[in-house]
């Protein structure tokens, strides 16, 4: 056993020990280090140095029509949802509490020389609203006071008719007359005037009736300082509109009850709700009138119109930053404003209000102009809620071959190394014609047969029809076909880069994908933020807006750009929850 080991001891070791004794051999070793390591050396020079570092060009295209600068239509419909209580504050903070009166035309001829005047206080206002019509309510407590005397022609009057009816009853009494009821009909006339309904007249037959003409003629020099109370309600209808002026039509009608009062003089009643409510109707109306008018001529839907469109009128950045996209600017120009009339339910007064605009996309900030518009179209009813930003998104293709690059660059195929070659993505470049994308590969195929790996360089040109998938959000090419440019560089691997070359293909239908998802989370964070700022509590309003999803609609590309057709549903409304000052 020594021996044996021994022997392969000395066999394993005699290169060593004829390196030592032998100067031809040494000289031998030394020859093949060189030779190998000058021949490994040229190969990594080749592979690393001469490999070209910039993108594979493409071969030359004919130009395709310049991509024309394109806007979408874009629209916001917010229902503006007023609440009642909002209008019911507003008003009874305008409204005047107490009302005071004097009428220079009294009714009553009585009263004809008398001074009446009024107060009238309101109570806290009630607003109600229903399909078309809104009730705003409130209770009255009057005052009516009477002053000074009865007129001295009523006072001549009634004695020069009670000196008739003495007459008549006189005459009456002559003529046998028993009966104890008066049907003279001045009698009667003259204590319907007085509202003297229970007189004795009535009771005790015409010996009173002489009695009827001195209570008046007393009354004529009596000074009178009397104060009646005055009960009712005030109701104010509307059937509010809007104008092309942005104005508000309130089509106000106030209908005025007032319970019974009476005025009692000597015996007398006399009716004073006759008195009041003229008094009371003039002041109601001319309150009205004077709110109609400042409805009508308020500006307050126009200046909340103006500073809403002056927020939409903006350029909203996209992309940039540590995205890792280009960076754009959708600019916002609002164009059109349309409204449906009022709708009132118990809760709320709702004005919709609709704004057309246009949106394009950018490579730069822009500061649109956008004139707010002098005319309101008037619409029917609109759905509500709804808003839709159009985003025609330009990506240059230049851009295109970063997120290509990202996929393929530094990958090997196949990945599974079953071919006589393998081939390595080094650069890619994309270009268009026709209605297809041509794909520019710069490949480095190696041979795996012998162990010096042979490799060379190439051009791969592969085209492919693009296909939009709006569902996965991602553009993908269909219908690919490759060719190689300068076969003849490959040199002596050609028959192994055709076999790799199918790989290739395979790999690219799978992974050479452009993923537009992206630019959709960004378009919807970046949309979003910009509605966040109408969602700012603004003198009692509050506006909800939110992104709900963003579509890819469409496809469309030149010579040098893509673009991509995105659209931003939503929703939008508006809450107010307290109205300016009148």
């Amino acid at each position: 056993m020594p021996d044996v080991l021994g022997t392969v001891i000395r066999i394993a070791t005699a290169p060593i020990r004829l390196f030592g004794r032998s100067r031809r051999f040494r000289w031998t070793v030394g020859a093949v280090v060189v030779v190998a390591g000058s021949f490994y050396a040229a190969l990594w020079a080749l592979d690393r140095v001469m490999t070209p570092s910039t993108p594979p060009a493409l071969v030359n295209l004919p130009p395709l029509p310049t991509l024309q600068p394109v806007t979408r239509s874009s629209f916001v419909i917010a229902p503006v949802a007023i609440s009642i209580n909002a209008i019911r504050e507003s008003m009874d903070a305008a409204a005047p509490r107490q009302l005071l009166g004097k009428n220079d035309n009294p009714v009553s001829a009585l009263l004809s020389a008398a001074d009446i005047g009024i107060t009238v206080e309101r109570g806290p206002l009630a607003v109600a609203g229903q399909p078309d019509d809104l009730a705003i309510s409130t209770a009255l407590n009057g005052s009516l006071k009477v002053t000074g005397q009865i007129a001295t022609q009523a006072g001549n009057l009634v004695g020069s008719l009670a000196g008739l009816i003495d007459s008549a009853v006189g005459s009456g009494g002559k003529g046998g007359n028993t009966s104890t009821k008066n049907d003279n009909p001045i009698t009667g006339f003259l204590s319907g005037v007085l509202g003297n309904k229970d007189s004795s007249a009535d009771k005790s037959g015409g010996g009173n009736n002489s009695g009827i003409g001195k209570t008046v003629g007393d009354l004529t020099t009596k000074v009178l300082d009397q104060r009646i109370d005055v009960k009712g309600q005030v109701t104010v209808h509307s059937r509010p509109g809007i104008t092309a002026d942005w104005r508000l039509q309130p089509n106000l009608t106030a209908k005025l009850q007032l319970g019974d009062s009476a005025l009692q003089l000597a015996g007398l009643n006399i009716n004073m709700t006759q008195e009041a409510k003229p008094m009371i109707d003039g002041m109601v109306n001319e309150q009205v009138a004077s709110l109609e008018k400042w409805l009508r001529n308020s500006p307050v839907i126009e200046q909340a119109a103006r500073e809403q469109w002056a927020k939409m009128c903006r350029a909203i950045p996209l992309g940039g930053g540590d995205t890792g996209l280009p960076q754009l600017w959708l600019e916002l120009r609002p164009v059109r404003a349309a409204a449906a009339q009022p709708r009132i339910d118990p809760q709320n007064v709702t004005l919709t209000v609709g704004v057309l605009a246009e949106t394009r996309i950018t490579s730069a900030e822009t500061k649109p102009n956008c004139p707010f518009p002098a005319k309101l179209e008037l619409t029917a009813p609109m759905d509500d809620g709804r808003l839709q930003v159009g985003l025609p998104i330009d990506v240059p293709f230049t851009e295109i071959d970063k997120l290509l690059a990202a996929q393929l660059k530094g990958h090997r195929y196949p990945e599974d190394n079953s071919a006589p070659a393998d081939v390595e993505v080094r650069h890619v470049h994309i270009g268009a014609a026709g209605d297809k994308l041509l794909i520019a590969l710069d490949v480095k195929v190696r041979e795996k047969k012998s162990w010096f790996g042979f490799g060379a360089s190439a051009t791969v040109q592969i085209w492919g029809k693009p296909v939009l998938d709006a569902q996965n959000q991602i553009l993908r090419l269909t219908n690919l076909s490759v060719d190689v440019d300068s076969a003849a560089a490959f040199g002596l691997l050609s028959a192994a880069a055709k076999a790799a070359i199918p790989y290739v293909q395979q790999a690219l239908a799978e992974h050479a994908v452009i993923d537009l998802k992206p630019f959709a989370l960004d378009a919807r964070k970046k949309i979003g933020a910009a509605l966040a700022e109408f969602q700012q509590n603004s003198g009692g309003a509050h506006v909800d807006a939110a992104v709900t999803d963003v579509r890819l609609a469409g496809i469309a590309f030149d010579s040098h750009t893509l673009r991509v057709v995105a659209e931003a549903d939503g929703n939008a409304k508006v809450a107010v929850s307290q109205l300016p000052a009148m």
